[in-house]
């Protein structure tokens, strides 16, 4: 079984820094309406929960050239 690591802080209120083995990201908004995430390997996601067992999730990654 491999050993993770995973750790989140928040940092200002609807703020978060989130630090893994491979790299970090800043995640904002949340509760109410759509999250927002920002993470240091170029990946964009925007996601939000919708009533009852339902989710919405939209991911853009960078493109190496």
């Amino acid at each position: 079984m491999p050993l993770t690591f995973r750790k989140s802080f928040r940092i200002l209120p609807g703020l978060r820094l989130n630090i893994n083995r491979r790299s970090w990201s800043f995640t904002s908004g949340g509760e109410h309406g759509p999250r927002r995430t920002h993470s240091s390997t170029g990946r964009r996601t925007t996601s939000m929960d919708l009533p009852g067992p339902f989710g919405w999730r939209r991911t853009r990654t960078k493109k190496r050239h």
